[in-house]
């Protein structure tokens, strides 16, 4: 029987916690990015929504309820591509200072 040498171990077990470490971050960090570009996605449908809001409505031809849903949710994916393809900056803004704080938190 061979004696367990603890150096070795100990080794092993600090590698296995680095590797842990390392698969967490990483899984935070994709986390961190996503949740940024859906904030972004949001204030820039909200920006959206306060630009339509500026524009007189037609008198001749009134709104339907269909109409207004169809508005909101071409919004919602203008501004969701808009945050995924060509992003104001917001994002990366978010992401920057959330990872910050969490690299504090992780000291």
């Amino acid at each position: 029987m061979n004696p367990i040498d603890p150096k070795l171990t100990f080794a092993a077990a600090q590698h296995v916690q680095q590797q842990e470490t390392v698969s967490s971050t990483n899984k935070d960090d994709k986390a961190i990015k996503k949740a940024a570009a859906e904030f972004e996605a949001i204030m820039v449908q909200s920006m959206f929504k306060a630009m339509r809001k500026s524009v007189p409505e037609g008198k001749l031809f009134p709104k339907s309820n269909a109409e207004k849903i169809y508005e909101e949710m071409l919004d919602l994916e203008i501004a969701t591509q808009v945050s995924q393809k060509q992003s104001l900056g917001l994002a990366k803004q978010i992401y920057e200072q959330m990872q910050s704080k969490l690299n504090q938190e992780n000291k």
